[in-house]
């Protein structure tokens, strides 16, 4: 009888496993999966794809969602990266900047079935939504920043590839300083790439020996270096992207916060409930909470520079200033 019950025991103790397991597989099977093909930097860039993929994690802790990426270092060309995205049956793939677009394109054009994302450029395909930011917005509070406490009256922008991306981060800059000070004076170089720490920190330098007293760089890792270089030198620096105060900070002013971290985030959300993006085109400004800037740092504002700031902002919100 005792041998009996203990049979009877051990089944049930099996079923009861092999039932959780099915169950275990079918919710694995029903979570949603988002592909991810990161910029040509790709992760450790401190910047750009670096805050993209912290919003990608925060989905997958808090929606139980799956993701896989690829990284331009290890597939060679994104259009390899996105195929083997589309194969692996993602239910949103994401392309993280503007050099993604022109194969996310063919990719998305062979294949009509999958939805897409792209972030930072504007695709007309169907089943390709786009993501886009006000750049300039931010840039431009940045510039007035930089006018307001510059002393040699000489800034500095470095743009990574010229683009119209980077151009509005570099528009903006102009702009923020000259309606501060009109006298400011900015120069500007495009390195051509986004990875070239060291090519950052040279041209840097040369502004720095122009007499740049501010360098703000919008080029990812080629950024970096010349943040370092401006630290090196005892001169200001401003961030990109994400808040950057952490690499250097005792030149690290304040950083242009580009949210690409919360527009993932939110893309992947709905996609999530909803199974689709609602919106074909969506552009992200400081209205929106696409853009901001991280805490001012290192100098010391006084209060009519800190309201001037304020109001600087509220204008763009409302719409009330043109960058130009």
């Amino acid at each position: 009888m005792k041998r009996g019950w203990l049979f009877l025991m051990s089944l049930l103790v099996v079923v009861v496993l092999s039932a959780c397991s099915q169950k275990s597989e079918e919710e694995k099977k029903e979570r949603v999966k988002i592909g991810v093909m990161l910029s040509d930097a790709g992760l450790g860039d401190q910047s750009f794809s670096d805050i993209a993929f912290e919003g990608l994690e925060k989905a997958r802790d808090e929606l139980n969602i799956t993701f896989d990426y690829r990284e331009l270092e290890f597939t060679g060309t994104y259009k390899q990266g996105l195929e083997e995205l589309v194969e692996e049956g993602q239910d949103l793939i994401i392309g993280i900047g503007f050099t993604v677009q022109e194969d996310m394109e063919a990719v998305a054009a062979a294949n009509p079935d999958e939805q897409f994302l792209l972030i930072d450029a504007v695709s007309d395909l169907p089943n390709v939504h786009n993501i886009t930011f006000k750049e300039d917005e931010g840039s431009y509070l940045l510039g007035a920043l930089a006018a307001m406490k510059s002393d040699s009256n000489t800034i500095g922008f470095i743009g990574g590839i010229e683009n119209e991306v980077i151009e509005r981060f570099e528009t903006g800059f102009k702009s923020g300083a000259k309606q501060v000070n009109p006298d400011t004076e900015v120069l500007s170089v495009y390195a051509g790439n986004f990875g070239d720490d060291q090519l950052g920190a040279s041209i840097a330098q040369d502004m720095i020996e122009q007499g740049a007293d501010f360098i703000y760089p919008a080029a990812g890792f080629t950024g970096v270096g010349s943040i370092l270089a401006a630290q090196e030198a005892g001169v200001y620096a401003f961030g990109v992207d994400s808040d950057q105060f952490f690499l250097a900070e005792d030149t690290i002013v304040s950083s242009m916060l580009k949210r690409v971290d919360t527009a993932v985030y939110q893309a992947i959300k709905e996609v999530s409930e909803t199974g689709t993006l609602s919106e074909k085109d969506k552009v992200l400004g400081i209205k929106e909470n696409g853009v901001s800037l991280a805490p001012i740092r290192v100098v010391n504002l006084t209060a009519q520079e800190q309201k001037q700031i304020e109001n600087l902002q509220q204008e763009l919100a409302d719409g009330q200033l043109t960058i130009k």
